[in-house]
């Protein structure tokens, strides 16, 4: 009976890593088919993304009563083809996922690695910088920044940057504080190591983990405000397949052709939950207690 209770206790466990790597599989093998889907986009897509017919308007998705042969997802109220706009609208969301949340985390994570490291003044003007950042509601923040610096790819990236910085800051100064209290890092200081030697080589690689996942965290954050901006028409040109341009399109044509819009919230649901659960899953992968 004690042996058949010793063999039962490892059965959790086992349980919970499936779990998370089912999690993590299914999430990660989403986006990939996002990013092939961008990167191929010239020889998939099925037609112009661009290309207007209004003899095409409205045709309704396959499966549906009056399918038109290619047109796979249907056409809009402009008779381009939904599905096309998808493909290319996943270029401009995986390129300010990618560039905007690499610049938020190197710019906060460096700061939250300072400020949790060396303490001191250094804790307290980081601190503050990030209170003060904090207190702008950040949708209405990155609206009001696109709005100063133009529409555009670039100014929605920059502001995406600016604002989701402190969401790094804190979180990496937090765990960089725990790191600094534990042993290994008073042994490399006894044992001769710099203060910025040691930081480099001991506190950082147990910090990158939470970076990681919080890297493909802020990438889903950026992917919806991206989606955000475009709705409201602050992106790039309106006539630019956009998943948050088809959403807004959609939603006034919701009545004549509901495929519009909800393919294209699909699409980003899906992107935005892969990402979370991604930097999830990633999270417990790497975290020695979960493991």
């Amino acid at each position: 009976m004690a042996e058949a209770t010793v063999n039962a206790v490892p059965a959790e466990p086992r349980a919970r890593v499936r779990k998370t790597n089912l999690r993590l599989w299914l999430s990660a093998s989403w986006i990939a088919i996002v990013v092939l889907a961008a990167l191929l986009a010239p020889f998939i897509a099925p037609h112009n993304p661009l290309e207007q017919d209004l003899l095409l308007e409205r045709l309704p998705p396959i499966g549906f009563s009056g399918y038109e042969a290619g047109f796979f997802l249907g056409t809009d109220s402009l008779g381009r083809d939904v599905l096309s706009r998808l493909i290319y609208g996943a270029q401009i969301a995986l390129t300010v996922a990618l560039v905007a949340a690499t610049a938020a985390c190197a710019f906060g994570s460096a700061l939250g690695l300072l400020a949790g490291y060396f303490g001191g003044w250094v804790d307290r003007v980081v601190s503050r910088l990030i209170d003060i950042w904090m207190a702008f509601p950040p949708v209405l923040f990155s609206i009001l920044l696109v709005a100063v610096l133009g529409t555009g790819l670039t100014s929605v990236i920059l502001a995406i940057a600016i604002i989701d910085w402190t969401r790094f800051a804190r979180v990496i100064r937090a765990e960089t504080m725990v790191q600094t209290r534990m042993d290994y890092v008073q042994s490399a200081r006894i044992g001769g190591a710099t203060r910025l030697g040691t930081l480099v080589s001991e506190v950082v690689p147990n910090v990158l983990p939470t970076v990681v996942a919080l890297l493909a965290l802020e990438m889903g954050v950026a992917v919806i405000v991206e989606a955000i901006l475009s709705f409201v028409n602050l992106s790039i040109s309106s006539d630019s397949p956009t998943w948050g341009g088809m959403i807004a399109e959609g939603r006034a044509s919701i009545h004549f052709a509901w495929w519009v819009l909800v393919a294209p919230l699909v699409v980003l649901f899906l992107t935005v939950l892969s990402f979370s659960q991604l930097g999830e899953g990633l999270k417990d992968q790497f975290d020695p207690l979960a493991r």
